[in-house]
């Protein structure tokens, strides 16, 4: 009879030890969204790593800050490191908007020397009212040719999201990034 209990008991354990396990996190990626394309550019382009504001800089998508406190999705999850998602991004929306270019992220397996050089600062990346995204990013752009020129300004962008859902708040991210892109493009070729 103490043997049953005391199975009975360690299977309880275990059973209430599953339940107790957590779900496996949603993992979102931001994909990239269609510009205009411009005529002209630099040939070469390099776009260095985008640098994060250390609050942004985890795997949980933090979608505002409110009252000085950071909103986590606790099980919704960037599927890759924040600011290599955003290099990434940058690049594939940089290269569809500046068809006759070629646009490199520095750090990756081909290195060339760019007439171009993109440097960006990530800010902010959150939502500023219950429908809004806001992405706030420091952009310099170093061009080499035909004469040396530095162009550094402050973007503020905003997005609608279109539903109380992770991914409607990711799709407005990837809009953002867009909008960024836009604005880079529009420095390399006005």
């Amino acid at each position: 009879m103490r043997l049953l209990r005391r199975d009975a008991a360690s299977l309880a354990a275990l059973f209430a030890l599953a339940a107790c396990r957590s779900a496996e996190p949603v993992l979102y990626t931001l994909l990239p969204v269609p510009g205009v394309p411009r005529r002209g550019g630099p040939r070469n382009i390099a776009v260095r790593e985008v640098s994060l504001a250390r609050y942004l800089d985890r795997v949980q998508i933090v979608r505002s800050v409110e009252d000085y406190r950071l909103a986590v999705s606790g099980n919704d999850w960037w599927g890759e490191n924040l600011d290599t998602m955003m290099t990434r991004l940058l690049v594939e929306n940089l290269a569809q908007r500046l068809p006759s270019s070629n646009v490199f992220a520095t750090g990756g397996a081909i290195s060339v020397s760019p007439e171009a050089t993109v440097e960006v600062n990530l800010q902010r990346l959150g939502q500023s009212a219950p429908a809004t995204l806001a992405l706030t990013a420091q952009v310099a752009v170093t061009l080499r040719e035909p004469r040396r020129r530095e162009v550094a300004r402050t973007e503020a962008l905003t997005a609608l999201i279109a539903g109380p859902e992770v991914a409607a708040f990711v799709g407005a991210a990837s809009t953002a990034a867009g909008q960024l892109a836009d604005a880079v493009a529009a420095i390399l070729a006005p």
